[in-house]
């Protein structure tokens, strides 16, 4: 049983600590959006009263509040005052507190990330549990100010939060089923779910143009290859994000989707010209701006054509400030990617990359390696005469701009029923197989060989790769099929291949080949490389027949031979390999259209599968 804090009340919001910002706040701000309806745009008057009411609560700000309400950073533990040891002592080590209260305390943080690997979201009352100790740690502050709690809930293969919540398609998946109408309905229900537990920020949609196939840290997370497809799903899902009451955060500005290089490990450089730019990775920012997106995350990118310093666009000022800020019109949250990533931190140190950020013009830090480094780092800029404090006002105004638009100076709490209410509902769930039905790709149909039947092809053998839940709740994918294909009538059996294959797991697919009426082959962003080639080509040398499913990235079906099928879903969540299964057994038509070219391996001037395209059945 997870130790629970006792549920705030309304009144809590109004401790004697808090009574005099609170009620400046709750007194002077217009009403805003809730979380459940749609965001209406203050007139001028509101929006001066709101930010007079807002300037007030900065006036009394000290000079430590006000560095720490910039930061956004990590902490261990599913409780925010009793976490388990482990990550107590993982708190010490990486942030020299205790706790998630004791950061708050301490810091003065005015944003708090969630993962799954700090423990943070084990079940949704849980989170909500967590969210709700954290804001009122905050609101017991000299200065009380709610946090904004944020997560990478992208769908698909990033993903935080897990079962019983929702879990959707990602973005590829949901160009490739191009509807609009569903890329707004699963933010919505994303959106509705993650304020349910008191994460108001969502760093999502990824508004990157993957128009590299081998690039390695975008790939399925970006809705396509076409600047204009892109931006009008962007624009779907920051509409449906921030309906439900969701910051909206499209990322990664200036476009991370021409790289060869993660930005996890390395710094990345982009060639585009500035047209190229503008034709092809500006158009989805441009979309989310004029959807009203209410925060901007920066690349750690060098694009030398919009900065000849050749800075990362993170601490760039000309790509920030003159054209998100100036050309672009934009005056949202600016957020930093995570400044732990090595393409941030090859150029500049831990000390100066903060500060640099925020001279570029940054409004959020998040997450940096060692906190009391970057937060110190700021204290000393302003105290120094690098920084000022009217700049620091500046970011600070947008960040409360933007928590006032959220309510959550009203309301700062999960409520209980909400989570129990709205997290995982049927009508949800429901939704979810709907939209991943319309997302599956037929890429190679031989002699009409799928659907599949009961009748001809029962006996099935599911091999291939089992990689890791996004979420750690789900899967895995050979199981997950299996499964699937054996409730619509078939008798599956499961066999874990891997990644990459040794020739003794080879030799056992072979063998538990024989006598099948048809192998599925898993398959996972295959290299020229790869021994996933060598399990398919010995599994086809059997006169099974073999049908492929690219269980990530769809280029795997161009460095392949010999399957009868292949199919595409995307993601390896359970809800798009359910989908895959009803589409294979013909309880499904395939409607999916790619929305990326999939090029010939050995010459990639040849397009092998252009966008758009999908085979249907004729029968």
């Amino acid at each position: 049983m997870h130790h629970r804090a006792p549920a705030p009340s309304r009144r809590t919001l109004l401790t004697v600590t808090a009574a005099a910002a609170a009620a400046a706040v709750t007194g002077a701000l217009a009403p805003t959006a809730s979380a459940t309806s749609s965001p209406t745009s203050a007139s001028a008057a509101e929006s001066e009263t709101n930010d007079r009411a807002l300037r007030r609560i900065i006036d009394r700000m000290s000079l430590e509040e006000k560095v720490g309400q910039l930061f956004v950073m990590r902490v261990y533990g599913h409780s925010a005052t009793a976490p388990d040891q482990a990550d107590i002592d993982a708190n010490l080590a990486e942030i020299g507190v205790r706790t998630a209260a004791e950061l708050i305390q301490r810091y003065h943080v005015g944003g708090i990330i969630y993962f799954t690997w700090a423990h943070n979201t084990r079940a949704p009352q849980q989170i909500a549990d967590l969210s709700n100790g954290i804001q009122q740690a905050a609101l017991a502050q000299p200065t009380p100010i709610p946090v904004l709690i944020s997560t990478d809930q992208e769908h698909g293969i990033v993903c935080r939060v897990g079962k019983p919540a929702t879990l959707l398609p990602g973005a590829m998946a949901l160009g490739a089923g191009g509807s609009h109408a569903d890329a707004r309905k699963a933010a919505q229900i994303a959106g509705e779910e993650l304020a349910a537990v008191g994460i108001r920020q969502n760093y999502a949609p990824v508004a990157d143009v993957n128009v590299n196939p081998a690039n390695p840290v975008i790939g399925v997370r970006s809705f396509g290859s076409d600047p204009q497809a892109v931006a009008g799903l962007v624009a779907a899902q920051v509409k449906g994000y921030q309906r439900a009451g969701v910051a909206a955060t499209s990322k990664h500005f200036p476009g991370h989707g021409d790289t060869a290089v993660d930005s996890h490990y390395g710094l990345p450089t982009i060639t585009h010209t500035r047209e190229q730019w503008a034709a092809l990775d500006a158009p989805p920012f441009r979309s989310a701006i004029d959807a009203g997106i209410d925060s901007i995350m920066t690349a750690h990118i060098v694009v030398p054509a919009l900065d000849p310093s050749e800075d990362p666009a993170t601490l760039s000022r000309p790509i920030l400030t003159g054209i998100l800020r100036e050309q672009l019109g934009y005056d949202g949250v600016v957020v930093t990617d995570s400044l732990g990533m090595e393409g941030v931190r090859t150029k500049y140190g831990d000390e100066r990359v903060p500060v640099l950020a925020l001279k570029a013009g940054v409004d959020q830090l998040l997450n940096p390696p060692k906190l009391d480094v970057a937060w110190n780092a700021v204290l000393q800029a302003v105290k120094g005469g690098e920084l000022t404090e009217a700049r620091l006002d500046e970011s600070i105004l947008r960040i409360l701009r933007l928590k006032a638009k959220l309510g959550l100076f009203r309301q700062a709490y999960a409520i209980r029923a909400g989570v129990e209410r709205v997290v995982g509902s049927e009508e949800h769930l429901a939704h979810a197989d709907r939209i991943a039905e319309a997302t599956t790709t037929l890429l190679l149909n031989e002699d009409g060989f799928l659907p599949l039947s009961p009748a001809t092809h029962r006996s099935v053998l599911v091999v291939g790769a089992d990689p890791a839940s996004p979420s750690g709740t789900t899967g895995p994918p050979t199981i997950t099929l299996a499964t699937a294909l054996s409730e619509l009538g078939f008798t599956a059996t499961a066999l874990s291949t891997g990644i990459t294959p040794t020739a003794a797991k080879i030799e056992e697919a072979v063998a538990a080949a024989a006598g099948k009426d048809v192998v599925l082959v898993g398959t996972y962003n295959v290299s020229a490389t790869s021994p996933q080639r060598t399990l398919v080509s010995r599994l086809v040398a059997t006169g099974v027949p073999v049908v492929t499913v690219a269980i990530r990235n769809p280029y795997d079906v161009a460095r392949l031979g010999g399957q009868r099928a292949a199919l595409a879903t995307y993601s390896w969540t359970d809800v798009e390999l359910r989908a895959a299964a009803r589409v294979l057994a013909g309880r499904a038509r395939p409607v999916g259209r790619l929305p990326v070219p999939i090029q010939h391996a050995e010459d990639p001037t040849r397009v092998l599968y252009p966008v758009g395209h999908g085979l249907s059945y004729t029968r």
